[in-house]
This record gives C-alpha cells, structure tokens and sequence, in this order.
C-alpha cells in the first residue's frame, strides 16, 4: 500500500515537474499573483485598473529589452548592446526633431544605425566566430562613445524628447490602456508567431540545442545569426524610442539601468542561457514581474542601497528556483 502511493506521488511530482519545464508560464502567473496580492497588502487599495494600466506601460520597454535576449538566449547568445543601442535611439531621435525630415527622419536614421549595429554584431559572431558576450559588449561600449560624440556635436542645438514618442510612450486610453500597445501587441505576436510557426524561429531553436547536428544538416548558422542580431538591435531601437516617450527624457545612458533586468527577465520567464529553449510568452510574465516587484520595493520605502540588495537578490532566489522546478541544469 505505502509502496502503491509512494509511486503515484513520484509519478505526480514528474508530471508536475514536466508540466512547469514545458509551460513555465504557469508558475510565473502565480508568482506575478502573488506579488500583486503583496503590494495590496503593503499598500491597501493601491491595485486598481489604473494601477494595473501603470504597470503594463512601464513593462511594455522592459519586455522588448528582454524579447533581444529571448531571441539570442535561443540560440545559446546574449546582446549586451540592446540598452546602448537603446539609449542612442532616443537621444539621437530627440536631437533630431527640429531637421528637416522631423520625427520620421530621426526615426529612420536610428533604425539605419541599430541595424548597423546588430550587422556587426552578427558578422562578429556568425562570421568570426567571436562570443557573443565578447561581441556585444565591446559593442556596447563603441555605441556610447559615438553617441557621445554625437552629443558633443548637437550640444547647442538643445534637444526634447517629440511629442509623437511622449504620447506614445506614456499615453493612456481612458488612464487604463497605454498607446504603447500598438506597438508593442503586434510586435509580440511577430516574435510569438515566428518562433512557433516559421522556418527562421525552428532554426533558432536548433541552433541553440545542437549547433553540431544543425551545420550537418545544412543550415547556414552564419545567415541565421547576422539576421537575428539586426532584428535584436532594431527592437532595441523600438524600446530606446519608447523608453525616452515614457520618461520625457532623452540621455545617451538612459537605458543603461534596464540591460541586467533585461537578461534577468528571459530568465525568469523560462528561456535557458545554454539555448534551445524559451519563449516570448514567459519573457513577457517576467517583465511584469520585475515591474511589479519594482512597484512593491518602491512602496515599501525602502532607501536605494536597500533596494538594489534586495531587487538583486530576489531575481537570484526566484531565477534559482525556477531553474531547480523545471530540472534545468
């Protein structure tokens, strides 16, 4: 008898442990619960529709930032470059908006400029064979000095982030919705679309769980990857350009403080650092996540050191946990 429930209960406890290693979203959805109830109990009241409107808004750039490192987490890589890049976007945009072309022409040379990053940074990795961290972060640093350099030249020429991106970035529909869903809900359903559904998003995949068996089989790794690291940096030209919209501001080290959140929201959300494994779907759940863990630090009052320690260490202990649910090693 004790042998007969000793067996049902391990037999439990593996489909349990299947079911959260393939839809993490579920344990996600209950710790972002979790966190929602704790931040009503700190704060009595504070979760309203409103509130809720406040979050999704300040998570929708967080979640692009953590969709780059979703996509090259697939495929055993990181992009360090995506908060430089970021950055850059709204600044050079802000210095823009009294040019001829507007807005628009601000909008289109970041874009140049972002897919001419994400092209180095692929050839770099896909060509040269150099690591992506390696890559990415010397990368990185090049985008700050020449955004420097772009600052010292338009210095005189003052800059304000553009009313378009303002109300792109921080709008709300009825003090609930943000605008930023226009753009954020198709750009989520691309990404969700291609990885689950088209030729490219397999690839990744099996770039990421066995380069050696995926370049016998014939697939070009190179192509695959230069074209996934232009699309990473033009997404991190989209969350630079709402980033600046939602705060009003424009500074070439806007962005910095968001790239380790990034990176720790594809983690928790269930995208594995080794590759091969991930989606956008629990890299969304963990953004909100971190956003309202933000929220919750914030109410609580505790002073900034205090903050740091703790936001850091719980996305330790929750990243930890995860790993140890899912059995990932």
């Amino acid at each position: 008898m004790s042998a007969a429930v000793t067996e049902r209960s391990g037999t439990t406890a593996i489909t349990w442990r299947t079911t959260l290693r393939e839809r993490p979203i579920i344990p996600l959805i209950g710790l972002l619960a979790l966190l929602v109830v704790a931040i009503d109990v700190a704060d009595p009241g504070i979760v309203t529709p409103s509130w809720a409107g406040v979050i999704v808004r300040a998570s929708i750039p967080l979640a692009i930032l953590a969709g780059c490192q979703t996509l090259t987490m697939l495929t055993g890589g990181i992009d360090l470059s995506v908060a430089s890049v970021a950055s850059m976007a709204g600044f050079v945009t802000a210095t823009l908006i009294h040019s001829p072309g507007g807005v628009a022409e601000g909008i289109v040379v970041v874009l140049i400029a972002a897919a001419l990053v994400g092209l180095i940074n692929g050839v770099g990795i896909g060509v040269f064979k150099v690591h992506p961290l390696i890559t990415t972060l010397g990368m990185s640093f090049v985008v700050d000095g020449l955004a420097n350099v772009w600052q010292l030249q338009m210095v005189q020429t003052g800059a304000g982030v553009p009313h378009v991106l303002r109300v792109l970035g921080s709008g709300t529909i009825g003090d609930v919705i943000p605008y930023s869903l226009v753009v954020f809900v198709p750009l989520a359903a691309v990404i969700m679309i291609g990885l689950r559904r088209t030729g490219y998003g397999r690839l990744l995949y099996a770039i990421g769980d066995n380069p050696v068996a995926a370049r016998l089989s014939g697939v070009r790794s190179w192509q695959v990857l230069i074209l996934l690291y232009v699309i990473s940096a033009l997404m991190a030209a989209i969350a630079g350009l709402l980033v600046s919209g939602l705060s009003n501001t424009a500074s070439v080290t806007l962005v910095d403080t968001s790239l380790l959140p990034s990176v720790a929201a594809a983690v928790i959300g269930g995208t594995s650092i080794f590759g091969g494994r991930g989606g956008f779907g629990g890299t969304m759940v963990g953004a909100l996540i971190l956003t309202v863990l933000t929220a919750l630090i914030t109410v609580l009052g505790l002073p900034e050191p205090t903050n740091q320690v703790l936001f850091g260490s719980i996305i330790v202990i929750v990243a930890a946990a995860y790993t140890r649910v899912t059995a990932e090693s």
